[in-house]
């Protein structure tokens, strides 16, 4: 056995049968093929071989607990049957008839939540007319564990596969046929969720050997079945290239060919042994049906079209199918002397992993046709296996560019030719790999095809266009697109097609050249039960004598009729010159395929010019004008007049008095007719000059006007509106326009507007009342204006500034001051302050007590300066000496809380800092009581 193999038995700790065993697996050490495999054959070789119990040491016990605790925590794969198979060996003659050892091996998943593996096996045996020989109950001669444990550091989230195995042996003796014998065992069901069979959980399985006859070979009843002997343990990772092997030994020698066959049902989810039970008791005889595989798989394809099966080998190779469960039934035909004896088969459900291998995977060939860069990944681009890339593109005078250790390179050949990349994945670390690919860089391959003929019983010509700067073309094919058949395809160069119905048909090209390139163009054809005809017109006017040339254009021969005065009638473009109005009627011939179709030509005598009448338009307006004529051109005078002097409907955009002329024409035909335009002048209204008013005040508007009747507007802020001097009052700054009719010509009103600005409202402040002493100056201030004036200006050092400064005698006790603020425009507004005048020093008083109960006396706490210019700060404090509120604000008080809590009761301390008018400072402090 391998160094990392071990055959455990099972039987005391586990309860296994007596003869069961689990396999314990190694990696390959092969990377370029990621199945995982073991020799269970020669496990099943060396039963006599086992291990006495006493020497599972200590280590072992931990790695096999370790194992059978990692593999009972993983999620549920089945139901119950997983695969089987059948195989027999002659064991000699005996009485005229054959003895024959026969073995089947049922399969089912470790983790399945199914039924277990049936203790007997309901067999039997028919010949080829489907007569049954030989049934018996075969009692299951022993369980084996097939088992692959963690498949090493280079394959990531591998999937666990453990097979359980039922063994079923018996010997039979039977007599010599001409025809051979079918060995047969059905059981019911498969296990659930298998991803190519529909309704896996209740599809049964069907098992079977063949014994051949005499009949195709004399020794053919001596035979040995062909024996699956490939490994069943193998992990397959869902996207990645994978082998598992199906090959078989046949100790006969004959020669084996294998293929993908369908898999057989058997059983029915009903209860029972009987026909549809679970488990036929005899089963069944041959033929049987093919299992219900879903689209995209089948019998022959059941892992896709990207798996094969080796005919000679049994080895199956491609790239593994998504994730899940797979039904895979390999037949192996044994040939003796040329003609197959015989076919054995075997059914197995292969798992495929969600996992990751540690490959460096690309396509075998890539083929650039459109230039020289091309952009490369490994397969999958995104492998957490894969910690480092080493890119060598094979093109050495690329420099430094030939080689990358990007995951997703983009390489730049520096000339056309045939290149051999290389990529290595983990360089010099455990899970290294590499691979090769084959780059065929040859730019210049333009694909392109013509056609000619559209009509339906006529075949359609298709012609190659493709143009290669490299090599040559050598390989076309062509889906012409008819959808009702399937043999509308060639391979040649040129092909002709006849289609079956009208209709846009979808061309699809193929074609490549000798250097690998290949291409596919598509392209819409219009297929039509007749050629189209294309008429420049089909309607048109003649004037005596005057001829027209038709114009038709089309692929094939062109007539037309009637044959009178016309020239040219087999081409697409006659000359006709009619004497009356003609109908010409043309045909349209492609070999045989004919359309038609009919041009008018209306003859005349002469133009018919009806114009409008003449009119009178507002001087400076344009005006259309109008005729009503049969002419197909129009030519009116003065043209820098008009807007276009072709047109029939131009129009005059001169804007004054004219007489317009217009000319008609059809052929050698005119006729001409005037048009007069009389422009009046607008009425002229005059809304007088623009004004600027103060707030507030009232502005007169003085209109005029030449008209017969006028209007102002807007009238909501206008008295006696319906004269021309109304008064306005406007709230804002106002357009009012006066609007004019007159009735002289100009049925359109003229207007002027005159606008009326709204000075801002003046916003006077002289500041508020306050407090002096006798000789000390106190300073007003006023604000609002541009220029102010203090009336009276009573001890005041300048009545007409902004601030002036006033000094007052003891035998004034207050002063009322108006102040007049003007602005720019001479608006006035006015305000007023009182100054109290005391006959003290400068002084801040401070009340002893106060009542903060929200009746609006008293309430707080406050200084009143007089006679001081500034304070400093007011600031009270609680007997704790917490500063409990401050300010520099003359008369701006404590009401009594701190923060927003309302204080009890009780005396608090205040000091107040200030400065009077001529500098000198003022200290003052005291107490207070709060009475609640």
């Amino acid at each position: 056995m391998g160094k990392y193999d071990y055959v455990i038995p099972l039987r005391k700790q586990y309860n296994f049968p007596e003869k069961s065993y689990i396999h314990v697996l190694h990696l390959s050490g092969h990377m370029g093929m990621p199945g995982i495999t073991n020799n269970s054959n020669r496990l099943l070789e060396k039963n006599s071989v086992k291990l006495k119990w006493p020497l599972l040491t200590l280590s072992m016990k931990r790695f096999l607990f370790a194992i059978a605790f990692f593999f009972s925590t993983l999620p549920l794969y089945a139901n119950h049957i997983t695969g089987g198979q059948i195989f027999y060996t002659y064991v000699g003659q005996s009485g005229g008839n054959y003895q024959y050892n026969v073995t089947l091996w049922l399969y089912r998943d470790h983790f399945s939540n199914g039924a277990q593996l049936d203790p007997s096996a309901a067999m039997a045996i028919f010949d080829k007319n489907g007569n049954m020989v030989w049934n018996s109950s075969v009692a299951q001669t022993d369980t084996i564990q097939l088992v692959l444990r963690s498949p090493g550091p280079c394959i990531s989230n591998p999937p666990v596969v453990w097979y359980e195995v039922g063994r079923y042996s018996f010997t039979v003796s039977l007599p010599a046929s001409a025809n051979g014998y079918t060995i047969a065992y059905q059981r019911c069901c498969r296990i659930s969720g298998i991803n190519n069979l529909s309704g896996s959980s209740n599809v049964g399985a069907t098992y079977t050997a063949e014994i051949p006859g005499n009949s195709l070979s004399a020794t053919g009843p001596e035979n040995n079945s062909a024996r699956f002997v490939g490994a069943d343990t193998v992990v397959t990772c869902a996207g990645y290239p994978f082998t598992y092997s199906f090959a078989a030994f046949d100790a006969d020698g004959d020669q084996l060919v294998y293929s993908f066959c369908d898999a057989y049902p058997g059983g029915g989810p009903g209860q029972g042994n009987g026909p549809g039970g679970a488990m036929p008791n005899p089963p069944a005889p041959p033929p049987y049906p093919a299992v219900p595989y879903t689209f995209p798989y089948s019998g022959s394809s059941p892992l896709g079209s990207a798996v094969t099966i080796n005919s000679s080998t049994g080895l199956i190779t491609g790239t593994v199918p998504p994730q899940g469960i797979y039904v895979v039934t390999v037949c192996v035909n044994e040939i003796r002397n040329g003609v197959v004896i015989a076919t054995q088969r075997k059914d197995l459900q292969i798992k495929t992993g969600d996992c990751d291998i540690a490959k460096a995977k690309l396509d075998p060939v890539y083929t650039e046709c459109g230039g020289l860069t091309l952009s490369f990944q490994n397969d999958p681009p995104s492998n957490p296996l894969i910690n480092s890339y080493l890119w060598i593109f094979g093109d050495p005078a690329s420099g430094v560019d030939n080689i990358s250790a990007s995951s997703t390179p983009t390489h730049t050949f520096s000339v056309a030719g045939d290149y051999t990349i290389k990529l290595v994945t983990n360089r010099g670390q455990e899970c290294s790999d590499s691979t090769t690919a084959i780059v065929k860089v040859w730019p210049g391959f333009f694909p392109a095809f013509t056609h000619t003929g559209i009509c339906l019983i006529n075949p359609v010509q298709f012609n190659d266009a493709t143009t290669t700067n490299f090599g040559f073309v050598d390989s076309w094919r062509w889906d012409f697109g008819q959808t009702t058949t399937l043999a509308d395809t060639s391979r040649l160069q040129n092909p002709s097609y006849t289609y079956a119905d009208t209709g846009s048909k979808v061309v699809t090209f193929i074609v490549t050249n000798s250097k690998g390139c290949i291409d596919t163009i598509t392209k819409a054809i219009p297929v039509i039960n007749k050629p189209p005809i294309t008429l420049a017109f089909k309607d048109t006017l003649i004037c005596v004598p005057d001829a027209v040339q038709l114009q038709a254009s089309g692929t094939g021969n062109f007539s037309w009729t009637p044959l009178t005065n016309i020239v040219n009638l087999t081409t697409g473009t006659p000359t006709v010159n009619p004497a009356t109005t003609t109908v010409y009627h043309v045909q349209l011939d492609e070999q045989g395929c004919i359309n038609t179709d009919s041009v008018i030509v209306r003859v005349v005598t002469f133009v018919t010019l009806n114009e409008m009448g003449d009119t009178t338009i507002c001087a400076t307006d344009a005006v259309q004008l109008t005729v009503n004529s049969n002419g197909l051109q129009y030519q009116w005078t003065p043209a820098p007049a008009f807007n276009n002097a072709t047109i029939q409907n131009p129009i005059a955009i001169a804007g004054t008095t004219a007489t317009y002329q217009v000319t008609a024409t059809i052929g050698s035909c005119t006729t001409t007719k005037n048009i007069d335009v009389i422009a009046v002048p607008y009425p002229v209204a005059n809304a007088g000059p623009d004004e600027i008013i103060c707030f507030n005040k009232l502005a007169l508007l003085n209109g005029s006007h030449n008209g017969s009747s006028f209007s102002w507007s807007p009238t909501s802020s206008l008295t006696n509106a319906n004269t021309l001097n109304p008064v306005a009052f406007p709230p804002r700054t106002t357009e009012y326009v006066l609007t004019v009719l007159a009735n002289f010509g100009c049925p359109k009103p003229g207007r002027d507007t005159v606008l009326i600005t709204v000075l801002s409202k003046i916003i006077p402040d002289a500041g508020n009342d306050t407090l002096v002493v006798v000789g000390q100056p106190v300073q007003l201030n006023a604000e609002g204006g541009a220029s102010y004036q203090w009336i009276p200006a009573t001890g005041l050092n300048n009545p007409l500034i902004k601030s002036p400064i006033g000094i007052y005698p003891a035998e004034i006790d207050s002063v009322r001051y108006t102040v007049l603020v003007f602005n720019t425009f001479g608006c006035v507004d006015s305000a007023s302050v009182k100054v109290t005048v005391f006959k003290t020093t400068p002084y801040i008083f401070v009340p002893t007590g106060f009542t903060p109960n929200g009746d609006g006396l008293n309430d707080e706490v406050r200084p009143i300066a007089v006679g001081v210019k500034e304070i400093r700060y007011f600031s009270v404090y609680n007997r704790w000496g917490q500063l409990v509120f401050k300010t520099s604000v003359n008369g701006k008080g404590w009401d009594g809380r701190i923060g927003s809590v309302p204080q009890g009761s009780n005396v608090f301390v205040w000091m107040v800092s200030a400065i009077d008018y001529l500098g000198k400072p003022i200290f003052l402090k005291g107490t207070t009581t709060l009475i609640r």
